[in-house]
């Protein structure tokens, strides 16, 4: 923001600082702030990243401006509310680095009531941060505790952390999650930017069901005061930190946090992915089942044939999340290249391995490659349901060698180029694919559903296809093989072993449908299980 850009109003006018010369700065102006709320609530957007040394807040126009005590901890401030939208009293707000250094508003007239509010809130904080994670502290007030511990009864559909970040991040900005299994219970560790809004979320969302008639949610306040987070995979995730690792395998608890509630070192989950995969159901595959309203629900669901896959849009939660178009970001601009003059053919070569990859997890009805952003997609699946559990598996996947990032997008659908526009091959329908693998309603295909491995699932084999041959094909495709072999009971089917999850994700989007000869075509999907 420029130095002219600041609000034209009584407060800005008698506002001066010092110009800074560079994009960072640890000042942060923040837009879009509800009219009333108080100081200690903006002041709390900054918290988690470090000490907040002053605040301006100019109420008439609705924006304030956050001094952090360190430009590095404004830095790390952004770049989190880059991927996660504050909210204030349930109401977004925006923010980025403002144009000047620091401060100055000591000639202010509400100067003293902010230092007040800094000191009371700051205080607060650093009285918070060194209490020791313990089991035995107990002297910390239950509504000044920023972690919740959660508990997941009658556990009927996969709870993901996914899911519990979409619930919880309606109360506040939610940090760091681990989630955990003990005495057979899925449960989490939950930690807020700021106590105030775990107490929000706690008195709110204790008792209800995530699911109609299932998925209780039990809150309590945890004994720890903070999470130490080594990984950001499907079971752990620190917010504040994308560098984290990926971890190859579980993520192990530091020992405070295991004595602070007895588990053992090794974070496991009742499921294996993201979302994993629903237990069988006793519910009749028609095309959807209305359950009644049950008190304490978050919220009414008609549960689709598809719920088998795993979990489902959680209505009531967030307009956004009932959309069944994704936007994948992040794509290898090489294989999105535009030819000039040319029919586009890496361009509609990897519309179809994004919806052959993305078809694991939903049936892909139509890919939109971005025409100025070719690094961008449009991914529309065939309901919110598959949208959300594609979002689930493929976010943060490795493709053509680099992370993608799936979110859900605001589009409602892809749009079709009308009839004479040049769209220059960016745009894909696949509605009528023959490769969609949930067009059946109680396939099978439902309660196979993985997140992304180093081992395939390898099913249609033709009986005069020996596994010499099989093998052959996958390392003539240029993939590493470490390990093969046929099920036991069934030859039809097989698993093969590559050489990573990244190589078995292009494996998969090169040979499935791949012709075995005797009318059968190869179905590879991803497995849970390792040779």
């Amino acid at each position: 923001m420029s130095a002219s850009a600041l609000p034209n109003g009584n407060e800005s006018k008698k506002y001066k600082g010092d110009a800074s010369p560079s994009g960072t700065s640890r000042v942060i102006h923040v837009r879009k702030v509800p009219l009333e709320v108080s100081e200690a609530e903006v002041i709390s957007l900054g918290l988690p990243f470090g000490k907040v040394t002053n605040l301006l807040m100019l109420k008439g126009k609705n924006q304030a401006f956050i001094e952090m005590a360190s430009e590095e901890a404004a830095i790390t401030m952004v770049n989190y509310y880059t991927t996660a939208t504050p909210h204030v009293r349930n109401q977004p707000v925006y923010i980025q680095y403002s144009n000047h250094r620091e401060l100055k508003t000591d000639n202010l007239p509400n100067h003293g009531r902010t230092q007040a509010a800094l000191q009371a809130v700051n205080a607060v904080h650093s009285g918070n941060m060194t209490h020791s994670a313990s089991a035995s502290d107990s002297s910390m007030m239950p509504g000044q505790n920023p972690v919740l511990r959660i508990i997941v009864e009658n556990l009927f559909y996969p709870v993901s952390l996914e899911v519990l970040h979409q619930i919880f991040s309606k109360f506040g900005t939610v940090l760091k999650i681990i989630t955990f299994t003990k005495n057979n219970q899925f449960q989490a560790l939950l930690q807020y930017a700021d106590s105030l809004n775990a107490h929000h979320a706690k008195v709110t969302l204790d008792g209800q069901n995530i699911y109609n008639a299932c998925c209780t949610l039990r809150i309590e306040f945890s004994k720890l005061t903070s999470l130490n987070v080594k990984y950001n995979n499907d079971k752990s995730r620190d917010f504040t930190r994308l560098d984290l690792p990926s971890g190859d395998g579980q993520p192990t608890l530091d020992p405070a946090m295991t004595a602070a509630f007895g588990a053992p070192g090794i974070i496991s989950s009742p499921y294996p992915g993201a979302a994993g995969f629903a237990p069988a159901v006793g519910f009749p595959q028609a095309a959807g089942l209305s359950m009644q309203a049950m008190p304490g629900a978050l919220g009414p669901l008609t549960i689709p044939t598809s719920a088998v896959a795993g979990r489902m849009a959680i209505h009531g939660m967030a307009p956004s999340t009932l959309h069944s178009v994704l936007l994948v970001s992040n794509l290898n601009p090489d294989h999105t290249r535009f030819v000039e003059f040319e029919y586009p053919l890496e361009v509609a070569h990897f519309g179809s391995s994004l919806g052959v990859f993305a078809g694991v997890y939903g049936d892909v009805h139509r890919v939109k490659i971005l025409f100025n952003k070719k690094e961008n997609a449009l991914v529309q699946m065939a309901d919110a349901t598959q949208a959300q559990l594609a979002m689930s598996h493929l976010n943060g996947q490795r493709l053509h060698g680099r992370v993608i990032r799936v979110a859900i997008s605001k589009h409602q659908t892809v749009q079709l180029p009308r009839e004479g526009q040049e769209d220059q091959g960016l745009t894909k329908d696949f509605s009528g694919s023959p490769l969609h693998r949930f067009k059946k309603p109680g396939s099978k295909n439902f309660q196979n559903i993985f997140p992304p491995s180093a081992t395939l699932h390898l099913s249609n084999i033709p009986p005069s296809i020996a596994d010499d041959m099989l093998k052959n094909l996958f390392s003539s495709s240029g993939y590493n093989v470490k390990a093969f072999k046929f099920f036991q009971k069934d030859r039809k089917m097989a698993l093969i072993q590559l050489g990573s999850v990244e190589e078995a994700i292009q494996a998969l989007i090169d040979l499935h449908n791949h012709d075995l000869g005797e009318n059968h075509h190869l179905r590879v999907s991803f497995s849970k299980s390792t040779i």
